[in-house]
């Protein structure tokens, strides 16, 4: 891969240009990047690519080495692993809830205390997601509760 940077004091608005012969897994990484900075997602529904407010964006899970993305009312595939989402929105206001799971944390409509120090989240959609104990800590500290 080759990267050239042309550095423009007349330019007011930054330009990415990729060219390739075709589109690879290792360039949709790239676009998945850079359009975090843009705060979108990509994201695939019924073979369409979406582009994702971030701001709109519940939770993440991982299902049989698949990556989830779910808004208010509609669930899109990403080709990213959850970690690599995860590096790229934990300024964004998401957190770790388990090993398969990202919580936008904006969405947390009430917590509950469950088993073995775990932590049950209702979202305001209504789903339920189970905070492992490894995060449950973490998770009260980001909220600022006790």
């Amino acid at each position: 891969m080759k990267i050239e940077i042309n550095v423009e004091p007349k330019v007011k608005e930054i330009q990415v240009v990729i060219s390739c012969n075709r589109l690879t897994p290792e360039i949709e990484r790239v676009l998945a990047a850079l359009r975090i900075l843009d705060k979108k997602l990509t994201a695939i529904k019924n073979g369409e690519i979406f582009l994702l407010e971030i701001e709109k964006v519940i939770f993440i899970e991982t299902v049989e080495r698949k990556t989830f993305i779910y808004t208010t009312d509609q669930v899109y595939e990403s080709k990213l692993k959850l970690y690599e989402l995860e590096q790229q929105l934990e300024t964004s206001g998401f957190f770790r809830a388990s090993k398969s799971c990202l919580i936008h944390l904006t969405f947390i409509k009430s917590l509950k205390t469950d088993l073995n120090r775990k932590i049950r989240v209702t979202l305001e959609n209504g789903e339920q997601i189970i905070v492992s104990r490894q995060y449950a800590e973490e998770l009260k500290k980001r909220l600022g509760v006790k």
